[in-house]
């Protein structure tokens, strides 16, 4: 298995630039799992693919205005800060540009245009892959004073913030939105439930990988970063009893996917048969090969050649299902990434 088994060549203008209004009128590739079959429908389509008894987990993670603009205390000089992971309070992993302007004991400076600092940040520590451990002067003025993060590949302006939030966002600490869910209205959650679907919450807040791709063509010599996740006692009762009737349960993005199978991983490492709420730090790197314990379907978008996600997808349905699948939904000029159309494998 090599890094360049997972390659595509996508037309820029495939990659979506705006949201989609209303939200569940983006297109919809079904990809049969075992077959490699492919359908085309609406995403709000998606309830011909789901039965009565099914269990679909959502990642709740909301995404936090995790970018600011200041200066350097000392010169001035103008510096961006991504923040990525909270550590404990006021201690973040972080990156930053220029990266030079940010040495360790660097303070930056942070404040509304025009207006006087209200937030210092001190560059504690530089780590691997560019990212620094920084203290904040405090956290309470992030949300006034960052702006919603969105990936490197989206260049066009988002005027409402809230469209790259999922509309059942609650746990602020995610610095990319889990996109498969941005697909769901609340209507369209309603019909879920009324069809007999039960839905259930985990929390991964995603982070550094998101904006990283896999170098080198081992992808297994990958570092893949940890990123915190929590299943709460309702989804673990929740889960379990799907297990014990044997009723499928569908992740909703590779998010929920990575917090479902690292803890049905750590549970049949432990000798468990079910599941117990938990917390800490995903560092699953799902390859092809992988034994899937806990998810039987998924809902997911198109991920970019090379990454983590495209991997994890095809451990899921097979490569060359996954690139056969891609293929046709570029010759069909399906829209791709965080923006864009999705898949549901099954």
């Amino acid at each position: 298995m090599r890094t360049s088994d997972f390659e595509y060549h996508l037309p820029t203008e495939l990659i979506a630039q705006h949201p989609i209004e209303p939200r569940d009128s983006s297109r919809l590739l079904a990809l049969g799992r075992a077959t490699g079959a492919v359908q085309h429908r609406n995403f709000s389509d998606i309830l011909d693919y789901v039965r009565s008894g099914d269990v679909m987990v959502f990642n709740q993670s909301r995404v936090i205005p995790a970018r600011l603009h200041g200066h350097r205390k000392d010169t001035g000089g103008k510096v961006e800060l991504l923040l990525l992971r909270r550590e404990e309070a006021g201690i973040w992993q972080a990156i930053g540009k220029p990266g030079r302007r940010m040495r360790i004991g660097a303070t930056l400076c942070f404040g509304p245009d025009g207006e006087p600092t209200t937030l210092e940040v001190e560059v504690l520590s530089a780590e691997a892959g560019g990212i620094k451990r920084v203290r904040l002067s405090a956290e309470t003025g992030i949300e006034q004073l960052g702006e919603v993060p969105l990936p490197p590949y989206i260049h066009a302006r988002l005027d409402n913030p809230e469209r790259y939030q999922t509309v059942y966002s609650r746990q602020p600490g995610s610095v990319a939105a889990p996109t498969a869910g941005l697909h769901f209205t609340q209507p369209l959650l309603d019909q879920l439930q009324q069809s007999g679907v039960e839905l259930a919450y985990v929390t991964l807040h995603v982070g550094l990988d998101t904006f990283r791709p896999v170098h080198g063509e081992d992808p297994t010599a990958h570092e893949i970063h940890t990123e915190y996740y929590e299943l709460n006692a309702q989804t673990a009762q929740v889960l379990n009893l799907a297990k014990q009737e044997d009723r499928r349960v569908i992740a909703v993005g590779t998010t929920s996917v990575r917090v479902l199978e690292q803890v049905g991983q750590d549970g049949a490492a432990a000798g468990s048969a079910e599941l117990e709420p938990t917390s800490g730090q995903a560092r699953l790197f799902i390859l092809p090969g992988h034994q899937f314990r806990m998810v039987d379907a998924m809902i997911t978008n198109f991920h970019l050649p090379r990454s983590t996600l495209l991997m994890l997808v095809s451990a899921f349905a097979g490569r060359e299902h996954i690139l056969r699948a891609y293929q046709e939904a570029i010759e069909q000029r399906y829209r791709f990434f965080s923006f864009g159309d999705a898949m549901v494998i099954g």
